[in-house]
């Protein structure tokens, strides 16, 4: 795996680096061992006064073999001394070091992480999904290999660099702890894959695949994905409901994107042990108190059931789809995890 600004591999220059100096400094200690029959304490003083060019006074008087080779360790070690400063020097400067403690760091906030999503692929669409994410905010992680998209990525952003139809990958990226998975790569082909890989990682993954050839759409369902998305139908669909219906569009833009009507479109799955589960909507709080308008109900094995009446009474599993100001939403959702009504 590579990491961003890396392109020359700064991690492999800094190991080599170190390797070296470390391998210089054991090399002439045991040189002067060898030939001076000094203390390896000694013998590794003379190395480091040597090498930073510091001028103390040698340790004792030198054989003719220890000139010689004190000339060679001169002509090697501080070469590679002087060096290894610029490069670090340079890496500082370009802000290289810098990168690469904050992607450790990264690395570290993602093993932490539970109940995230991993947005595979930084394109257009991975970028709109990342700020919908992040304006809600709902924790996620993203994955991507090609080194122009992830200059793009904000800082901010988790993320793990890498190609993500390997499953090495996807658990640096927390794949077994997730709740969800956007597969948003720019073919087809990859999406399929990395659908194969994500379900057999995680069996209860939440999976959205991006699909461009109608052909695909059945593949990705047989290999495991939740919700099948293509950018294009849905886009023309949208252009064309927008010359149609121009108001009912403007409304739905608004209750799901903005809050510009104090009003939102909400998803709320409720928990069998929620007190709402098995209660009327005529008996429970969501009309009557919160003011929630109940759009419809997502039963669990499926079924839609639209506009739904007030002696309809959702049972755990059930996913109600709700209008109403976020406050009250929030409210909702509380009770729908378990909370007292």
């Amino acid at each position: 795996m590579s990491w961003p600004g890396d392109s020359s591999g700064t991690r492999v220059r800094v190991a080599r680096i170190l390797g070296l100096l470390v391998l210089i400094l054991v090399a002439g200690a045991a040189g002067y061992h060898w030939i001076e029959g000094w203390e390896l304490s000694d013998s590794l003083y003379m190395v480091v006064i040597t090498l930073s060019t510091v001028g103390y006074r040698e340790v004792g008087s030198l054989t003719p073999a220890g000139k010689w080779f004190t000339m060679v360790l001169i002509v090697a070690g501080v070469g590679l001394v002087t060096y290894a400063v610029g490069t670090v020097t340079r890496m500082v400067v370009e802000g290289e070091l810098q990168l690469l403690l904050g992607r450790k760091r990264a690395m570290s906030r993602i093993r932490r992480m539970k109940d995230h999503y991993i947005i595979c692929g930084y394109g257009r669409i991975g970028g709109l999904v990342a700020r919908e994410f992040e304006r809600r905010p709902l924790p996620f992680v993203v994955v991507e290999k090609d080194e122009a998209q992830v200059v793009r990525i904000p800082t901010h952003y988790p993320v793990v660099v890498g190609d993500a139809t390997e499953e090495d990958v996807l658990r640096e990226a927390g794949i077994e702890r997730a709740r969800g998975l956007v597969a948003v790569l720019p073919t087809d082909a990859n999406n399929l894959f990395v659908t194969l890989s994500a379900r057999g990682l995680n069996p209860d993954l939440f999976i959205l695949s991006r699909y461009e050839e109608e052909k695909t759409e059945a593949k990705l369902l047989r290999a495991g994905a939740d919700k099948v998305v293509s950018p294009y139908i849905i886009g023309g669909n949208r252009m064309a409901q927008a010359v149609l219906r121009p108001s009912v569009i403007d409304f739905i833009e608004l209750a799901t994107t903005t809050t510009e009507l104090g009003l939102q479109m909400e998803e709320v799955l409720l928990d069998d042990a929620s007190c709402l589960a098995g209660r009327s909507l005529a008996e429970s709080p969501i009309r009557s108190q919160l003011d929630i308008i109940v759009v419809a109900i997502h039963r669990r094995d499926g079924h839609m059931a639209f506009n739904p009446a007030a002696r309809t009474a959702p049972e755990g599993g059930d996913r109600l789809i709700v209008i109403g100001e976020r406050e009250q939403l929030d409210k909702l959702e509380q009770l729908a995890k378990g909370g007292v009504c």
